[in-house]
């Protein structure tokens, strides 16, 4: 394999579609408001996808430091250890990122804001900051969060709230009440996808001291808890719907739940954790369904 290809592989590129879905709902809500911007909408994306980036290689590093990453380990095989990329490369890899990454959050913060309010400025780059630093220490260092059953937490804020949210306020300059709705969609699902990769993983993180939330909770609860992220996720996006008082189409993106409560289904019956594995993909691209079903309708049906 070519370094290029290792690169690409270590980007983890099926993970991308679901880092942008909180920027496709912040995009149609502020839509529907008249409000949208096609170039504060790119560099969001553009700037969501470095963070994604950034957050897959400093998780392939942190892991491979760490010895989690195992041959029987299952899933896409990681870059640090498959050889296919040393620790110093993906430290200059998660450099380089960081720095781009930054670039072009400035750039997105100035396109929003120009140079009016100083204040907002700060506070965006700082949460630009704190993004970052989530993202490295997921698995990097010795207070790792993803190694004490914190994951699902920093998931959810920075998939769900503060991407949501925090790009919909970069469109309005304002937050409406009902916006946190969809954010707590997008939060729960982005969850649901990194428990279901921690199910499957479960036996073999228990042996390494990885302990995540499914290590905790047990192969019982764990489904539990799984099952009520997806059914509270539709809930929120049915009361998004329900309160704005839209027509019938603009439930549209709830069909994108026919796959996930599906995947209840699966979870419930699996006794196998590793053969969770499909249904990370399926998960993930029904949460990019429902974020893309979402910008589509209130872009066509305002």
């Amino acid at each position: 394999m070519t370094k290029v290809r290792a690169w690409i592989s270590a980007a983890r590129l099926r993970t991308l579609p679901l880092s942008i879905s909180g920027i496709l709902v912040a995009s149609g809500a502020a839509v529907k408001l008249g409000l949208f911007s096609v170039s504060i909408m790119i560099l969001a994306l553009l700037t969501t996808l470095g963070f994604q980036v950034l957050s897959n290689f400093a998780n392939d590093y942190g892991d491979g430091v760490k010895g989690t990453d195992t041959a029987g380990r299952v899933g896409p095989a990681r870059a640090m250890q498959s050889g296919l990329l040393t620790a110093k490369e993906l430290k200059y890899g998660m450099i380089v990122t960081t720095i781009l990454t930054l670039f072009l959050a400035s750039l997105l913060i100035f396109m929003a804001f120009g140079n009016k309010n100083f204040i907002l400025s700060v506070v965006f780059f700082n949460l630009g900051i704190a993004a970052i630093v989530a993202a490295i220490t997921y698995t990097v260092g010795k207070r790792a969060y993803g190694y004490r059953a914190m994951g699902d937490i920093f998931v959810f804020l920075f998939f769900g709230l503060v991407g949501v949210m925090g790009c919909y306020f970069l469109f309005t300059q304002e937050l409406s009440e009902l916006i946190i709705l969809p954010a707590t969609t997008i939060g729960l699902l982005s969850a649901a996808v990194l428990n279901l990769n921690n199910m499957r993983d479960r036996l073999a993180d228990a042996k390494v001291n990885k302990n995540t939330l499914a290590v905790v909770l047990g192969e019982k609860p764990v489904k539990l808890y799984h099952a009520m992220l997806i059914i509270v996720a539709f809930v929120c996006a049915f009361g998004y719907f329900f309160f704005k008082g839209t027509f019938w189409q603009h439930y549209l993106p709830l069909v994108a739940f026919v796959p996930l409560f599906l995947n209840i289904i699966k979870v419930f019956r699996n006794q196998s954790p590793p053969l969770l594995d499909p249904e990370l993909k399926k998960v993930a691209l029904s949460t990019f369904l429902f974020a893309l079903l979402f910008f589509v309708v209130e872009l066509y049906l305002i």
